[in-house]
């Protein structure tokens, strides 16, 4: 049998550099940990780019967002382009004001990222297309995710994770579909900003970016399904606790059991 990604993950323990934001950072940090990954958070100018330089993956998040943040985005981003180590980016909140998509595009214009993790309407307000954001929730909006994605992929040359009731990963050739996951995820601030996290890890420890991401995906939905089994009665913050409990424990059985990709 092929080794699945997480046990790479729970063998090798990536170190993940993440920029992130402060309303998740504690969250992102034991999801790490109990994914089976290292955690660092490290934002002053000065290091990150020696920090992202070490890591296994660098995760940039624009969750609260200033120059300051910008800036060692950027900095983190370019050491990591530049001694090879995969980025991911997660675009939140592009779309809500022109500050945030601004941003976004004039990070993706001085960075190479290798993953572009976000809701359907922050991808497409960061390729110019219209959709529709309230916060940094996606809104209404009318298109198709997977076209939306390819096209993504296509326009920034990299994989394109879009989340949503059934997940999007593609690299705008080959395509995804993941159908794990619970909807009490989204009563949980902090869930799609570990995600990116946690897809960090997965392609830090695979040759096989794509399929890891995939993997990445359909292995957090499954945690959130068990996690809302156990816990569903008694709400999100009982569900928050199980949840990282469940990436610590999902068992390899329950994964070849459970997962849901198909590739379309």
């Amino acid at each position: 049998m092929i080794m699945k990604t997480i046990e790479k993950v729970r063998e090798t323990n990536p170190l993940i550099h993440n920029i992130t934001n402060v309303v998740v950072t504690n969250f992102t940090a034991n999801g790490l940990l109990a994914l089976g990954a290292s955690p660092v958070m490290a934002y002053a100018h000065e290091e990150v780019a020696d920090m992202a330089k070490i890591a296994s993956a660098v995760v940039l998040n624009m969750g609260t967002l200033d120059e300051n943040v910008v800036t060692s985005i950027i900095i983190a981003g370019k050491s990591a382009n530049e001694n090879k180590v995969p980025v991911v980016f997660d675009p939140v909140g592009a779309g809500a004001t022109p500050y945030r998509t601004e941003a976004a595009r004039k990070i993706l214009k001085e960075v190479q990222v290798t993953v572009l993790r976000g809701n359907a309407a922050e991808v497409a307000n960061v390729i110019g297309e219209n959709w529709l954001i309230k916060g940094v929730d996606a809104g209404g909006g009318s298109g198709d995710v997977v076209e939306l994605a390819q096209r993504a992929s296509r326009q920034i040359g990299c994989i394109t994770v879009i989340t949503g009731k059934d997940d999007v990963i593609t690299n705008g050739d080959s395509t995804y579909k993941v159908e794990n996951g619970h909807p009490i995820l989204t009563k949980v601030t902090g869930t799609g900003c570990l995600l990116g996290s946690v897809i960090g890890a997965f392609i830090a420890a695979s040759q096989e970016k794509l399929y890891a991401a995939a993997e990445a995906v359909s292995f957090y939905g499954i945690a959130a399904e068990i996690a809302a089994q156990k816990t569903i009665e008694n709400g999100p913050g009982s569900f928050q606790i199980e949840f990282l409990n469940q990436l610590a424990k999902v068992s390899i059985d329950e994964i070849n059991t459970l997962e849901k990709i198909s590739k379309i």
